[in-house]
């Protein structure tokens, strides 16, 4: 099973495109703050969301910088290479 459940603050404005089929995708990043265990500090990871279709236009509607929002979805781990050719 891969569900994420997730609240956070936006990073930026979420920014909309459209595919070449006509398909909206809105991506945004959000900020969740989290404590570690041992010492009590608190970390902050920042995930990329990406959302589709009918969603995208209302993030696109009603989300900007700095609004908290809470996101359910699937996670997925994409690599990439670079210019020179390094793996991500």
């Amino acid at each position: 099973m891969n569900q994420f459940y997730g609240i956070g603050n936006l990073v930026r404005d979420p920014e909309v495109r459209t595919t070449n089929a006509g398909i909206k995708v809105c991506n945004f990043t959000i900020a969740i703050n989290r404590r570690m265990k041992n010492n009590g500090e608190q970390q902050t990871d920042f995930l990329n969301i990406v959302a589709w279709r009918q969603l995208a236009e209302l993030c696109e509607k009603y989300l900007s910088k700095g609004k908290k929002v809470a996101v359910i979805g699937s996670i997925q781990v994409r690599n990439y290479e670079d210019k020179n050719g390094v793996k991500r």
